[in-house]
């Protein structure tokens, strides 16, 4: 006899295995389903001789019929009289066309008629109860697994907040590289989380609302988490899609529901990303009309600063658009601070980069430093990209470790597209490319304003047959009119090159006198760097709240003033067109020796182009290679 320890245990069911109230019902259906057929098949089954018609009215002229019994004018049950050699059992015959002179004939022998309704038909019954049986089915099945998994039917206007688990590893401040100052103003909040007598004794009020300001990809959302990972209160986090669903009130009831399952918690924290999903300025959908985004946000602000708000709920948001949120929002009482989340400077993309990096194997010659200085206007999450591709390339090689070339492989990949080596172009084609980007490379070489060249290929990459990209020597917040102006002479480079060898232009020359031309109607009627027009600012940008971009200028001046205003334009690129065509006139030997040079290597850095055209080498070059 086993013990308790050693009997043999049973082992556990398989998640979504049936269990006994499954196996139940499913023995109870195949109980009822086999009396059904037992029923109709059984008690129905004809105990009746089928005879002919012919057969039937014999019978009748011989006078052996005793009596009949019709059901709906179709079928006849026939019982035959007891007489010798006649088997008294009865006989059934189905009367094949309406046959009007069966009554009399019938009276006439002296036959007893009778009527019935007609046999219940099983197969008939099933098909027309299949339908219902089906939809039923369906119903119960549905309300089944929907209380199954935790939901209940028709619950739209729940909130569909989630909230923070403490599951893994968390995210704290030390996980986030730079953002100081928006990481001294969120501490503040998790301080007052965690000790809130320290504020309220001096009379202090926590701001109840916080609001993350920042270019995508900048860490606003990652910031958010680290405040969940300080904190450790209660912290709920959502989108604001996720409060516009397809039913008229659903938003309004979600914003209730979420503020309502906060205030249950408190002291706790709500993050709404994606802010002007939902906050957009309100009155300017078209067409008229109480529009449902509205409502949510009319709720939203009530619940934030209303009659029946409490302490001990905290908003964080982030956006990207700040600009098309409704005052109300913005205003002190629910979004009482905007934190910045600015773009990171060179010491934080190092400081980035050394948390992604981090996680990747290393070679010797990587310096982080020079790849935080080649970087410029990268985001967080292009560095941590950057990062990511160039372990895809040491993989792609089979390398043990990730090196310099693969950062700088990776860094022109994001820059400038994936390379399309396999793009075919005919010679006098990649002739005419190398002329174009060698005229956009030699310019930054006689511009005294200019970021110093940082390479130029001919290999295609993204829509571009070939490119020339320049990288500043630091980073630059604001720009000059002579970087401006000397930006221009570049864009022309490639059209005045072409201009020179052939005295025709491309197509390719469209994308750069687009950028000459907007950045010469910038300086003219943004930047007041016209010496005629003088520093005003002319136009307006009407940019519709729910479009989400620029569709016009909202013209505000004379057409004496549009006059001035093209003439100086005009005025601006005709000079960069002409100090671009002097240039490369000036030093025609230089352009066509650099133009040979990229179709015989395709691409070459800033360096190669030095030591090729005899100029002394570039210092506190930005490139990786460090050739």
């Amino acid at each position: 006899m086993l013990s308790d320890q050693n009997k043999p245990q049973r082992p556990a069911p398989r998640p979504g295995a049936p269990g006994r109230p499954n196996r139940f019902a499913l023995v109870f259906f195949l109980a009822m389903a086999g009396l059904f057929a037992f029923y109709f098949f059984r008690g129905n089954a004809p105990s009746v001789r089928e005879i002919r018609y012919s057969d039937f009215t014999g019978y009748l002229e011989q006078g052996l019929v005793e009596s009949v019994t019709i059901h709906e004018n179709s079928v006849v049950d026939i019982f035959l009289r007891n007489a010798a050699g006649q088997d008294p059992a009865p006989r059934r015959t189905l009367i094949p066309y309406q046959d009007p002179g069966l009554l009399a004939l019938l009276k006439e022998k002296g036959v007893h008629v009778s009527g019935a309704p007609a046999d219940v038909n099983p197969w008939r019954i099933l098909v027309e109860l299949l339908p219902w049986i089906l939809i039923i089915g369906f119903i119960w099945f549905m309300f089944r697994n929907m209380q199954g998994s935790g939901n209940k039917a028709f619950q739209f206007g729940k909130s569909r907040a989630k909230r923070y688990q403490d599951e893994g590893k968390k995210v704290i401040f030390s996980d986030v590289a730079g953002q100081k100052d928006a990481k001294y103003e969120l501490e503040e909040v998790v301080a007052f989380l965690k000790n809130p007598q320290k504020f309220t004794k001096m009379g202090a009020r926590i701001p109840k609302g916080v609001l993350l300001v920042g270019m995508p990809g900048t860490g606003k959302t990652l910031m958010a988490r680290a405040v969940a990972g300080e904190a450790g209160v209660a912290y709920f986090h959502l989108s604001g899609s996720d409060f516009v669903e397809m039913f008229v009130g659903v938003g309004a009831s979600r914003v209730r529901d979420l503020f309502e399952q906060g205030r249950r918690s408190a002291p706790c924290i709500i993050f709404i990303d994606e802010l002007d999903a939902v906050g957009r300025t309100r009155g300017a959908g078209y067409g008229g009309g109480h529009d449902e985004r509205e409502q949510t946000l009319n709720q939203l602000l009530v619940e934030m600063d209303g009659f029946d708000s409490k302490d001990g709920v905290i908003i964080l948001a982030a956006t990207n658009r700040p600009d098309v949120l409704d005052p109300a929002l913005l205003r002190p009482g629910r979004f009482d601070r905007q934190v910045m989340v600015a773009m990171p400077d060179i010491k934080e993309r190092e400081d980035i980069l050394k948390i992604h990096a981090a996680k990747i194997p290393l070679g010797r010659d990587i310096d982080l430093s020079r790849i935080a200085r080649a970087t410029p206007g990268m985001s967080g999450a292009d560095i941590a990209n950057l990062v990511n591709e160039a372990a895809l390339f040491a993989a792609r090689r089979d390398k043990a470790e990730v090196q310099m070339p693969d950062f700088e492989e990776a860094r022109d990949k994001i820059l400038m597209g994936v390379a399309r080596t396999t793009l075919v172009i005919s010679e006098r084609e990649r002739r005419m490319t190398a002329v174009h980007e060698a005229g956009h490379a030699l310019l930054h070489y006689f511009l005294e304003n200019a970021d110093p060249l940082h390479k130029v290929t001919i290999v295609p990459h993204g829509r571009a047959l070939g490119m020339a990209m320049s990288l500043p020597e630091e980073d630059s917040y604001s720009r000059t009119r002579g970087w401006i102006e000397d930006r221009i002479v570049i864009c022309y480079g490639g059209w005045a090159a072409e201009k020179l060898f052939y005295n025709e232009t491309t197509t390719g020359t469209k994308q750069d006198i687009q950028q000459a031309t907007e950045m010469a109607r910038h300086m003219v009627c943004e930047w007041g760097m016209d010496g005629d027009v003088g520093p005003i600012a002319y136009g307006q940008e009407d940019e519709p709240i729910f479009l989400g971009k620029e569709i016009a200028r909202h013209k505000d001046y004379s057409e004496n003033t549009a006059q001035r205003i093209d003439k100086a334009v005009q005025a601006i690129l005709e000079k960069g067109m002409g100090i671009a065509e002097g240039l490369l006139n000036t030093h025609r030997d230089k352009l066509e020796k650099l133009a040979d040079a990229l179709l015989a290597r395709e691409t070459m850095a800033d360096d190669e182009v030095r030591e090729l055209l005899g100029m002394p080498p570039q210092q506190n070059n930005a490139s990786l290679s460090g050739r």
